[in-house]
Formats: C-alpha cells, sequence, structure tokens
C-alpha cells in the first residue's frame, strides 16, 4: 500500500496538472483526514514537485526517451513525484519510493506502470549524475537547473544580474518563511511568543530598516487555524515583507487611512493595531465574496474601525473625502511569493505582466485623488519586476509632481540615494515585496 502522504501528493500533482487547480486548495482538500504529520510531507512532495517540475520534465525525457507530451497523465504525475523525492528530497528508501510509485500507477488503472518502475529505478543510480551535468551560466540553463519558466529566469537576468538571478531562483525552490504576526489588539508579542515555546524564534524583529516588534518567525510546524492563539485572534499568518508594509505606511491614532484592494484583510488589521483601533479606515475591496471574508478576519481580530466597502479601486472616488495615509497594494505577478505558490510560476506569463502594470497604473492614479495635502501614499506589491514596482513609480512621478519619493525605511531624515524598499527571498529570507513612499505637497 502506497503511504497516506504520497497518495495524497499524488492526488495534488494531478489536480492542479490535469484540472488546473490550485496547490493549496488541491491539499487542503486532499489532505482531509491526514494526521499532522504526513499532512506535512504530503504537502512537502506535492509544493515540491510541482516548483521543480521545470528540472523533472527534462530528466524524464531524457532517461524515458519518450516526449512528456506523449506519456499519460497518471504516469507523468508518477513519475514526477518519484523523481522528485529520489533527487530532491534525500529520501532513504529509493525502493520504497518506487515501489509507491509504480502502485500509484497501477491504482489509475493505466498501463504504465513498467515505464515507471524502469525510469525511476534509473533515476536511482543515474539522477544526482543528470543534475550535476545542468549548466546555469545562461538564462536558458538556469531556468532548467532551477526550475523556472526561460521568460523569468532572462527578465531576471536582465534586471538583477547573473549572480542575484541565480540566487534568486535557486531560494524559490526552499520552503517559505513561516510567520506569525501577533495582532496587538488582542495580545502581547512577548506572551505570545511564550505560548508558543519553542516552535518561536524570535518575538521581535525587524527587516531593511523597519523595525517588526509584532512579528515571530517560527521554527517548527504550527497548525494554525485549530490553535486557540488564532481562535482567539491573537495571531494571524503574515511575512515579515508584508508587515513592511504598513509600518512604512505608519498609520497614527485617529487619522483617517485608506486601503485599497484589501482583501484578504491581513494588512488593513495591521494598521488598525497599529492605530490601536483609534481613527477610520476605509477598507476596498472588488469582489463581494473576498470583502465579506476579510470582514470576517477583521472581526476575529478585533479591529473595529474599518469600513469594509465594495468597489473597483482603478475607479476614481469623485468627490468623497480625502485621506490622511493611503495604501495602494494592487493585484500583481506575485513573483516575489513563489515560495509559498509552487504552482504560479507555472501560471504567470511575460504578457501578464504588460497587463498587471497598466492596472496598477489606474488604481494609482486614482488613489493619489483621495490624498490630502501633507498626506502619504503608499504603493506596494509582492513581486521582484521592474515594469510593476520601479518603473510604475517614475511614471507616476513624472505625471504627478505635486507628489514626492520619500526615504521608506527612514522617513523624515533627508533624501536617499535608492529611496524604495526591495526586500528579497534569497537575501532576507522572506517574501519579496516592493514598497515605495510618496508624500503630497
Amino acid at each position: 500500500m502506497p503511504s497516506e502522504a504520497r497518495v495524497c501528493a499524488y492526488k495534488v500533482l494531478r489536480r492542479v496538472f490535469e484540472q488546473d487547480a490550485y496547490a493549496d486548495k488541491a491539499l487542503h482538500a486532499c489532505a482531509e483526514g491526514l494526521s499532522a504529520r504526513d499532512r506535512a510531507l504530503a504537502m512537502r512532495l506535492a509544493y515540491g514537485a510541482i516548483q521543480r517540475i521545470g528540472t523533472l520534465d527534462p530528466a524524464i525525457e531524457a532517461m524515458s526517451a519518450r516526449r512528456i507530451s506523449k506519456l499519460d497523465p497518471p504516469v507523468l504525475a508518477a513519475l514526477r513525484l518519484g523523481l522528485y523525492e529520489l533527487l530532491y528530497s534525500g529520501a532513504p528508501a529509493p525502493y520504497a519510493v518506487v515501489d509507491d510509485a509504480v502502485e500509484l500507477v497501477k491504482r489509475s488503472r493505466s498501463r504504465g506502470h513498467g515505464l515507471v518502475n524502469a525510469v525511476l529505478r534509473r533515476a536511482a543510480r543515474e539522477g544526482p549524475g543528470v543534475l550535476g551535468s545542468i549548466d546555469d551560466s545562461t538564462p536558458q540553463g538556469a531556468a532548467v537547473a532551477h526550475s523556472h519558466p526561460e521568460w523569468l529566469a532572462k527578465l531576471w537576468w536582465r534586471e538583477l544580474g547573473p549572480g542575484r538571478a541565480r540566487s534568486l531562483m535557486a531560494a524559490d525552490n526552499e520552503p517559505a518563511e513561516h510567520a506569525l504576526r501577533v495582532n496587538t489588539l488582542r495580545a502581547d508579542p512577548a506572551q505570545v511568543a511564550t505560548a508558543l515555546g519553542e516552535r518561536a524564534g524570535s518575538a521581535s524583529s525587524s527587516l531593511l530598516g523597519i523595525e517588526l516588534p509584532e512579528a515571530i518567525v517560527l521554527q517548527a510546524p504550527l497548525d494554525l487555524r485549530s490553535s486557540r492563539l488564532w481562535q482567539q485572534g491573537a495571531v494571524i499568518a503574515q511575512s515579515r515583507a508584508a508587515m513592511m508594509v504598513s509600518r512604512v505606511l505608519d498609520p497614527q491614532p485617529g487619522e483617517s487611512v485608506l486601503d485599497l484592494c484589501a482583501a484578504p484583510g491581513g494588512k488593513t488589521s495591521h494598521i488598525a493595531a497599529l492605530m490601536g483601533a483609534e481613527g477610520r479606515i476605509v477598507a476596498v475591496e472588488r469582489h463581494p465574496g473576498r470583502a465579506r471574508q476579510m470582514q470576517d478576519t477583521l472581526a476575529r481580530l478585533g479591529a473595529a474601525n474599518v469600513d469594509v466597502q465594495v468597489a473597483d479601486a482603478a475607479q476614481p472616488r469623485g468627490s468623497r473625502e480625502s485621506f490622511d495615509r493611503v495604501l495602494v497594494d494592487p493585484p500583481c505577478s506575485g513573483l516575489g511569493t513563489l515560495q509559498g505558490h509552487p504552482d504560479l510560476r507555472w501560471r504567470i506569463s511575460e504578457h501578464s505582466i504588460a497587463e498587471l502594470a497598466e492596472l496598477q497604473c489606474k488604481i494609482l492614479v486614482a488613489a493619489a485623488e483621495t490624498v490630502c495635502p501633507g498626506g502619504t501614499l503608499v504603493y506596494s506589491t509582492c513581486t521582484i519586476s521592474c515594469a510593476e514596482n520601479e518603473r510604475q513609480i517614475e511614471r507616476f512621478l513624472d505625471s504627478h509632481t505635486e507628489f514626492t519619493a520619500e526615504n521608506a525605511a527612514a522617513a523624515g531624515e533627508g533624501p536617499a540615494e535608492e529611496p524604495f524598499l526591495m526586500s528579497l527571498p534569497d537575501r532576507d529570507r522572506t517574501a519579496g515585496f516592493f514598497v515605495a513612499k510618496l508624500k503630497r505637497r
């Protein structure tokens, strides 16, 4: 009988690549009833195999002498899963990996179990040598070695340089940061860290010059939704990079704040906590379902000063009120979050970045009209793309001379050569976020 973790991971792979399901939703559905240990293993195997198909598929073709497109989907899923485990997970018993992969194909009623057996046995012998022979000195080679789309390897090669591009792609295949934000409306960071015990790394942290005393980076897995801390609204899952955004916005008690594209509400609730729930926050979300989910989250976290509105952030708000601080967190390509979203690299395209940049521009222009004189406008994305980040802000400042860029890390200390903040997964061990802080004269 195949292990329950491998059965679950196999199902996730098939749902993602045969039914176009999202990896996290597929895992949630397939892992129901598994123990915490098996669920964690299934997640590691499924996510790892999904991330690594850019490397696994060429290896499968080389060892099977068959095109990927000619393999039956059940066979391909078993080969991807088995090959990932043999080459990347340090499997202590290769024979068990092979046997389970063969059994999974038999259960699917495919005739390809013999091919799976032959290819994986060969991979157990020759796989490490195949990986070691890949040359990542070019974008094309790096795309295979680090399993990224070739267009993305070329983009980062051009914008970040070869060394940083390779380092970033390698980091994208590592586990994402497991960080919690202590909700200071409900709890004290030190007390939460004590309650978490050995799971908690540090109750105080900083990122790119921004102090994050509410951040806790977990050193061990935690079933967050079933924990009493989550149920009490004491914590929320959030990367340190995402926490940095609200800290740069720097909302003060009693002020008025506009949060555009606010769902799922992590930054909104952080803003409320920094304000001590004093003042007014208008959180705008286009999709009614996401807006309702955000309201539930805000209620759990005690963010009572938030007014959730269903509206299109790209449309001007007309003559309605102006705000002391405005946060624009628009839809983006998400290239800074590839660690936590294993299938995203295979969904996004270079063409979609251009489309997103135009939408971001519209939202930014609409937001500018709502900033009161002397007010602050913060623009943030969770992507690593000049078209969505630096060039977006440069274009905005060229056409909106009433705004100036401030040093996002230390506002008030004079101009900086690079006023924008950019966190990078390989350097900062958190998600990749871009943050610009603009001031209206």
